[in-house]
């Protein structure tokens, strides 16, 4: 087993194995995994909002889905994995705020927008995603694993789980 390497809220690493990446506490936020199973590079970037383009001085790529996930690659690439053979998984995207609170407005529905965003940026940059573990309403902590690819979700109540 190698280190654990934290990533924080709006923020993005990659690693090598045997090493693995561990982000904490995603509610609305979403944890994109991105693999090379040949090169065995695992990289994740935990963005908070979808879209950079509204945002007029962005200094930070991992705060959002487009330029996060990006820049996610180019680092993956350089580091020597190829983008004709990473996939990716995806966790969050949580509402966390109840609609029984009569809060449906679609400025609050920040995980929706977050998930799609994955899906679109992804399927834009070529890569599928093999496997999910978002929405609802609970937050999750995740690790992703270069050894071989899989997301472990862990959520106060829940079964641990792993895709």
């Amino acid at each position: 087993m190698g280190n654990m390497i934290k990533v924080g809220m709006a923020d993005l690493k990659f690693c090598k194995a045997p090493d693995a990446l561990t982000t904490l506490g995603l509610g609305s936020c979403i944890g994109a995994c991105i693999y090379d199973p040949s090169a065995k590079i695992a990289g994740m970037v935990h963005y908070m909002l979808p879209d950079s383009t509204r945002i007029k001085s962005n200094q930070n790529a991992a705060k959002f889905a487009d330029t996060g996930i990006s820049e996610l690659i180019r680092l993956m690439e350089e580091a020597g994995a190829r983008k004709s053979r990473m996939v990716a998984k995806i966790a969050g995207g949580a509402r966390m705020f109840s609609v029984s609170s009569g809060i449906n407005h679609p400025a609050f529905n920040i995980g929706d927008n977050n998930i799609e965003a994955a899906r679109s940026n992804l399927e834009a940059q070529g890569i599928r995603i093999i496997a999910e573990d978002v929405g609802l309403n609970y937050g999750r902590t995740i690790e992703f694993y270069a050894e071989d690819g899989r997301l472990v979700i862990k959520a106060v109540g829940k079964e641990i789980k792993s895709i």
